[in-house]
């Protein structure tokens, strides 16, 4: 993309902002893993840079949760609250990941606590990436239905932002 996403405006509110909101209205309490430009309470992996799955396992030591957790980015500008909030409720014990154009959308999903604890020991053995963990976690891979699935839409190049 060039620069940060977080702080990357659509309709009137950064990207940070606007994933702040949307999951501040369905889950507490929540953190920014990164350097605090969302409006919450910020933490940064370490090292910071180190790869989401380091920040997944920062965030989740901040917070001290031993529940399930939703996880996501901040690149997601059409993500709303009914979404997280089917991911939240949906009813498996497993983690819960969306498919999103046949991919596994590991950055907007709902973590068991058995993922959670995983992903610790994933970054103790030098994995940095979601993919590890979705590997080594049992997951549930779901389709949400068409209305929800819009929030999924990521934004990772200049043309992605100019297509939402």
């Amino acid at each position: 993309m060039g620069r940060d996403k977080a702080t990357l405006v659509v309709d009137g509110a950064t990207l940070a902002a606007r994933a702040a909101s949307v999951l501040g209205a369905v889950a507490a309490p929540c953190v920014e893993v990164g350097p605090g430009v969302s409006g919450l309470d910020s933490v940064w992996e370490d090292p910071p840079g180190d790869g989401p799955l380091s920040a997944l396992v920062a965030g989740i030591a901040a917070v001290g949760l031993a529940s399930p957790a939703l996880v996501v980015a901040c690149d997601l500008p059409r993500l709303d609250s009914e979404l997280l909030s089917w991911l939240r409720d949906h009813p498996s014990e497993a983690s819960v990941v969306p498919m999103w154009k046949h991919r596994p959308q590991p950055l907007c999903a709902r973590w068991s606590p058995a993922a959670l604890s995983t992903a610790g020991d994933l970054v103790q053995e030098g994995e940095r990436s979601m993919q590890a963990l979705l590997e080594a976690s049992e997951i549930l891979l779901v389709t949400p239905p068409p209305e929800l699935a819009v929030g999924l839409v990521d934004v990772d190049t200049p043309a992605d932002l100019d297509a939402v």
